[in-house]
């Protein structure tokens, strides 16, 4: 999606949500990652203003960087370090917005741009980095719940239910400024691995090992005074109802042999 391309037909909306996300892939897709939040993006916009379709952009929670305000609004410009690792995809997110909000004051491109916090659910990739599938498969296999640093660092997980509830919501109500869509049950990393070892009924230790990893952001909690005023939307899983599903779903994966 890097490159010019054509589609025939009629189209509704473009969902531009195709960008790696994995912490895993930014060291090994960097320019592919830099690419889909630029060149990606473009060539999708520009297909949308030539299809007159609407555009729905899935911006992330990453663009807040390290937040220096908790919980995050939609009117924070986030604290961001412009050249670390995290910066490829942070960065990325940030210039894209930027970008489909300039294609709708240009050409009254009809627009929305959902902020994504930390989401999880059913096939997630056990290897793909991210704290939950990663605590999630130690358990179920009753090895270490390895945790970067001390385990004070918080994030708010939202079920994919959730999510996609959220984005429905968003579509169809005429809001073109970026909204935040995300669960604000905000726990730390340590409280998170404790509650999953819990509802796998797991005999996994803590094993706290290494640094906290480059930039990683101290907390992280939506704000959704938005979404409940404008999209008449909240979330409705709770962290244990939707851990609980994942964690079952991940066990009839692992008994298959597959991670």
């Amino acid at each position: 999606m890097s490159e010019p391309f054509k589609i025939g037909g009629n189209i509704d909306y473009i969902y531009d949500f195709a960008c790696p996300a994995s912490p895993t892939k930014l060291d090994i897709l960097r320019m592919q990652i830099l690419a889909a939040g630029c060149f990606g993006t473009y060539y999708l916009l520009e297909l949308a203003r030539s299809k007159k379709a609407g555009f729905v952009f899935a911006s992330s929670s990453e663009v807040y960087g390290d937040p220096l305000e908790n919980p995050q609004r939609e009117d924070y410009w986030g604290n961001v370090n412009t050249t670390g690792k995290r910066s490829i995809y942070d960065e990325g997110k940030r210039f894209s917005e930027s970008m489909v909000t300039a294609f709708h004051k240009e050409y009254g491109l009809d627009i929305r741009i959902v902020r994504i916090f930390n989401t999880y659910g059913e096939r997630m990739q056990a290897d793909d980095g991210r704290a939950i599938p990663t605590f999630i498969s130690q358990a179920i296999l009753n090895e270490k719940i390895t945790i970067f640093g001390d385990g004070s660092h918080t994030r708010s997980p939202q079920y994919i239910s959730d999510l996609v509830g959220g984005i429905l919501a968003l579509v169809d109500n005429a809001v073109v400024e970026p909204v935040n869509i995300g669960n604000p049950i905000e726990m730390t990393i340590l409280e998170l691995a404790l509650l999953i070892v819990k509802l796998a009924d797991s005999k996994s230790e803590i094993a706290f090992t290494g640094a906290d990893p480059e930039d990683d952001p101290k907390v992280r909690k939506p704000d959704i005074t938005k979404a409940k005023i404008l999209l008449n939307w909240s979330p409705n899983v709770t962290p244990e109802e939707g851990l609980s599903k994942t964690i079952q779903w991940f066990k009839t994966k692992l008994t298959t042999g597959t991670r």
